[in-house]
């Protein structure tokens, strides 16, 4: 670990000791709970019976897919918000996963895709499309102003949620099949769905990790940026290209799920501090025990029934985005 994080890696052996208990929670608590030895002993195949099928048929394929995803979105919102220079962007408020959905669902009434698997590249592409054009909005004399980006990526995922609600509406097909995916969730999604996607997760959490430290640079401005050596544009492109990447297989594989990249980076920020050489690998603890936090706590607020955690994401999300749009505005 690089000098500069080894005062921080009690934070982060806390953090990862956080997720490692999240991860138990999530494989032992739902509709019907399970003791974590009989989860200890699913695991390493020393349990049969119905509670060792439900850990191992059922949860670790659901937590598995939560970790990917919450990684994903997490280091998306902090690289987002890097090359922005604005704490409001993330996939969701820059209109990126409303991308991603929206050519999901055309593909859907289009060509009658019926499994998740062949969505993959549709998302990348929805996903790239509404990237490129919240950018084109936001250019001034040729510099991304924050505000314009954070206006134009809210109006822009507005405008995708309505075109997707109608393209919805003139198939009964298209709906059945798009409404539990566009809800975001990770029930009832295989091993299979994740495989596609994990070579270019992977991709993009390296790029991302590569750009991090030149991140710091560009958040004192393109000028000073330039006047240090960092070649702006280069660096801008690659963390776009990463945050593409990570949102568009995070909803290829789980749907839109919301609010997970704004909000993990600010539950970072204050503990390890602006520096992202420390705050995107934070990020990548964050995420996932964010978005596993929110699945657990859907899974548990109406049981025998469950909330999709893109439901409960949306939900506590909505009051943190208004909470930092004031902060933001002071």
């Amino acid at each position: 670990m690089p000098f500069h994080a080894l005062r921080h890696l009690p934070l982060f052996l806390a953090g990862l000791g956080a997720l490692v208990l999240c991860t138990a929670l999530s494989l032992a608590l739902g509709a019907r709970s399970v003791p974590l030895s009989t989860v200890a002993d699913a695991l390493f195949g020393h349990a049969q019976g119905r509670d060792a099928l439900v850990v191992t048929g059922l949860r670790l394929p659901r937590t598995v897919i939560g970790l990917a995803v919450g990684a994903a979105l997490g280091v998306a919102g902090a690289v987002a918000q890097g090359i922005t220079r604005n704490p409001l962007a993330s996939p969701t408020t820059l209109g990126i996963n409303a991308g991603a959905g929206f050519a999901v669902v055309v593909a859907i009434f289009a060509l009658k895709l019926n499994d998740p698997v062949q969505y993959v590249w549709f998302a990348f592409a929805g996903a790239a499309g509404a990237a490129v054009f919240a950018q084109a909005l936001a250019r001034r004399a040729g510099d991304i102003d924050p505000v314009r980006l954070a206006l134009g990526g809210t109006v822009l995922q507005l405008v995708l949620l309505s075109w997707t609600s109608a393209v919805m509406l003139l198939n009964q097909r298209t709906l059945d099949e798009a409404r539990f995916w566009l809800a975001g969730s990770l029930s009832g999604r295989p091993l299979d769905v994740l495989w596609p996607v994990l070579p270019t997760l992977l991709l993009g959490l390296v790029v991302a990790l590569a750009v991090s430290p030149a991140l710091n640079a560009l958040a004192l401005g393109d000028d000073s940026a330039q006047a240090l050596g960092v070649p702006v544009a280069r660096i801008r492109l690659a963390g776009g290209v990463a945050v593409v990447l990570l949102a568009g297989s995070a909803v290829a594989v789980a749907g839109p799920v919301a609010f997970i990249g704004l909000a993990a980076p600010h539950l970072v920020r204050p503990l390890l501090g602006a520096d992202h050489r420390l705050l995107v690998p934070g990020c990548l603890i964050a995420g996932p025990l964010l978005l596993l936090s929110a699945d657990v706590l859907g899974r548990m607020v109406i049981r025998p029934s469950e909330l999709e955690v893109g439901i409960v994401t949306a939900f506590l999300g909505a009051p943190l985005l208004a909470l930092l749009a004031r902060k933001v505005a002071r």
